[in-house]
């Protein structure tokens, strides 16, 4: 599909008055509908920018996906020895994988990265640094909330913990310990962002802060019962998942890039960090308490 050039009608000799074109005449009639013509064109631009990123994005899905291919078709065939259970079944479903990741990535570079990064401007600009903590602690606190992994986690350790006589062996019991488990991590991640953000703000380095939460998980780890250490520690993993990671990283060098003083490569990232230890230190603590 050719794109039409604004300045050019279907009219021969006929021009739009733009900086380089002339004013109509009286055998040229403009467009009846200039802001559709306009519309048209628009839409034609952006389906081809979209189709490019697609493509774009579906090679490097492919490329990325392809160690992982080459590494368990080498040890099935060569070391094992065995054909492929199911062939046909297991291509359909690393096809599957590609385009889902395709379009996660595009979704992610389109969507969740640039409001992530607009938001943060819009806060620095705004000057109000309640509001910014806030928003950050409903941020993290939200999309953990809504983590698969996470849901995931906690209904198996409700599970567990109803089958290791912990709890009741109830569905309502076992409901109530994984809503628990969820809420306790979706708090501890909106606290590190909160905390993190506070740290970019202030310029603080971030090692020393990892460092003292580090030795805050060994101390909770020698009181915490055993049973919950386990989930305490995968918790800290399951959170920086699919939903968590885009916005949180957006936001971080978002909010760095926009504070004089602040290098988004030194201090915009850490986010992540805060956001995998904290959880370990609240779950043992919901152990604890439990």
């Amino acid at each position: 599909m050719t794109r039409l050039d604004f300045c050019q009608l279907p009219t021969a000799n006929c021009q739009l008055p733009t900086a380089n074109c002339q004013l109509p005449t009286a055998n040229c009639k403009l467009p009846t509908f200039p802001i559709l013509w306009y519309a048209a064109n628009s839409f034609t631009d952006d389906i081809d920018s979209t189709l490019k990123a697609l493509i774009k994005a579906f090679y490097e899905s492919t490329r990325d996906l392809l160690p992982i291919v080459l590494v368990i078709a080498f040890f099935q065939l060569l070391v094992l020895q065995q054909p492929f259970p199911g062939l046909l079944k297991m291509l359909g479903g690393l096809l599957m994988v590609v385009l889902g990741l395709t379009l996660f990535v595009h979704g992610l570079r389109t969507g969740l990265f640039p409001i992530g990064e607009t938001m943060a401007y819009d806060f620095a600009r705004k000057g109000s640094l309640p509001w910014l903590l806030l928003f950050a602690f409903a941020l993290g606190f939200g999309t953990t909330v809504a983590e698969p992994a996470l849901i995931a986690v906690a209904d198996e350790a409700a599970e567990v913990a109803a089958n290791g006589g912990m709890i009741a062996s109830t569905e309502a019991a076992m409901e109530s310990y994984a809503d628990g488990l969820r809420m306790t991590v979706a708090v501890s991640v909106g606290f590190a962002i909160m905390l993190g953000v506070f740290r970019i703000i202030k310029g603080w380095p971030i090692q020393y802060l990892i460092l003292g939460g580090y030795i805050g998980v060994v101390i909770m780890t020698m009181f915490a019962p055993q049973e919950i250490i386990g989930i305490a520690y995968d918790s800290g993993g399951v959170t920086t998942s699919t939903i968590t990671v885009p916005l949180v990283t957006a936001l971080g060098v978002g909010l760095a890039s926009s504070i004089a003083g602040r290098n988004p490569m030194t201090d915009g990232f850490g986010l992540i960090a805060f956001a995998s230890l904290t959880p370990m230190i609240f779950v043992m603590a919901y152990g604890i308490l439990l």
